[in-house]
Formats: C-alpha cells, structure tokens, sequence
C-alpha cells in the first residue's frame, strides 16, 4: 500500500477513540429507548463533536440495546460528553431515558488496533428520522442486515494479537464472507470523563462484521464450519492466544443506524 493510500484509508475511518456500550434494559422497554434516541439524542450529540457511528438491538437478548460513538481523542471527548450531558436535550430527555435503563455501565474505551482499522464511514448515510429509508421492520430478521462484533481478550501484547489477526484470521473470515469492517482495541487512556465508567484493567480486541441478511451470515458460518484450515490451523492458534473463549454478540441495527 502507499503513503498516499495508508494516509486516504486512515483519513477516511472513524474514529480515534470509540466507546462500544452495552445497555441491559427494563424488560419490554428496549423498543421505547430506541424510539427516544433515534429521535433526540444522536443530531444532539453530533451537534456537540462526536459521532454517533451505530446503535443496534442485541439479536439473542430482548433487553440488550448495544451502540457506539466516536471521538476525536480523549480531550475532546471530555468537552463532547460535559456539553451534551450539561445540555438542554439531555437534561429534558434523562429521566425518560434511565427510566428504561437497568445498567449502562458496561462500556469498553476502544481504538483502531492499527491505523486505517476503524469503521469506514465514507459513504454511510443516515436514514432521516421517520424517513422511507429506514429500513425492514426491527423484528424482520429475514430481510435486515446483520452484524457481528466478536470481543477477544488476548493473553498477549496487543500489537503483536492485531498481526496475528491480520495475518491468520481475517483472510479466512474474507474468504468465508465475512470480511472485517474494523479491527480495534483496548484505548488504556485515562477515563476524561468520569461520570461516566469504562471498564477497566482489560485487554480487548474487538472485530466488526456485516452482513446483508441473516442468510448471508448463516452461510458465512456454515462455510466456515466446513473450512479444514479453520478447525485445524487457525481457530487452535486463535485459542491459544486467548484467556477465555471470544464472545460474540449478534446485532440488528436501527432504523437510523449510520452503520446499517
């Protein structure tokens, strides 16, 4: 790859630093936060300096509402977060918000595990709020698109499990159908914004994928399952390099989802 190009596909991602949050929900309550979010809080939030990247149901757990934002750096998401949270939106929004909130504190801090390894946000865009473009129902999972995110925690140095990731895993995961939309890691940066935690005294690695349907992601799976160099090669050196088999979380995007 050249400079210009490394400097193009890095230019291009988004974002520095990325928080992955993950909401358990008030049973029955998952659908009404997202009707309040999509609707007041991501211009909101955008409006202030972050980027609101994705905000998704959790396919396997009806209380799990799951999104990311993005931030510049550290420094700016402190001033990001204090003018929203300080803000008028949420101030009239919160408690309408928490009312549907058992935890929201499970939230890793994350950073492309290498540079150009963010969500390539080029051509996203947002489906206006109530618009046609929004998409299949939010429980039709024949016809909506599906993502993963895969979180690993490697028993070594990050830099070193992101080659190997690089090197071993996401070729096959390409050739399977399921090429990496972004590779990111742990950010071990001081919390800026302590209202707020992050979980911490961890090492993540997270991957990304899409798929166009359900069926498409059955198929990357099954292929997969099938594959020799899979079951004997690289999903034994995978392990190995882990302290604790990876979690997968299986995830619908909402009807404004920039990442859909």
């Amino acid at each position: 790859m050249t400079n210009h190009a490394r400097r193009e596909q890095t230019e291009n991602t988004c974002c520095p630093i990325l928080e992955l949050r993950r909401y358990t929900l008030r049973p029955g309550r998952r659908d009404d936060l997202i009707t309040l979010f999509d609707r007041e809080f991501v211009e909101s939030q955008e409006a202030v300096g972050m980027r609101v990247v994705g905000q998704f149901r959790d396919r396997d757990d009806p209380e799990r509402f799951v999104w990311l934002r993005g931030f510049r750096d550290m420094e700016s998401r402190a001033e990001a977060l204090a003018a929203f949270y300080g803000g008028p939106v949420w101030k009239t929004h919160r408690d309408e918000a928490n009312g549907t909130m058992i935890d929201s504190d499970d939230v890793l801090l994350l950073r492309p595990a290498v540079p150009g390894a963010g969500f390539d946000l080029s051509g996203a865009v947002r489906p206006v709020a109530g618009g046609a473009a929004a998409g299949p129902p939010a429980n039709d999972e024949a016809t909506s698109s599906w993502f993963t995110a895969t979180v690993c925690h490697p028993d070594i140095p990050g830099d070193e499990f992101a080659r190997f990731f690089d090197d071993r895993v996401a070729p096959l995961l390409a050739e399977t159908g399921a090429v990496p939309l972004a590779r990111l890691r742990t950010e071990h940066a001081e919390n800026t914004y302590p209202a707020l935690p992050v979980r911490t005294g961890e090492d993540v690695f997270v991957w990304f994928s899409a798929f166009a349907s359900r069926e498409r992601h059955d198929e990357h799976a099954a292929r997969l399952a099938r594959s020799e160099r899979w079951a004997r090669e690289v999903l034994p050196e995978l392990s190995a390099r882990l302290v604790s088999p990876p979690e997968r979380l299986n995830l619908t995007p909402t009807a404004r989802s920039l990442l859909r």
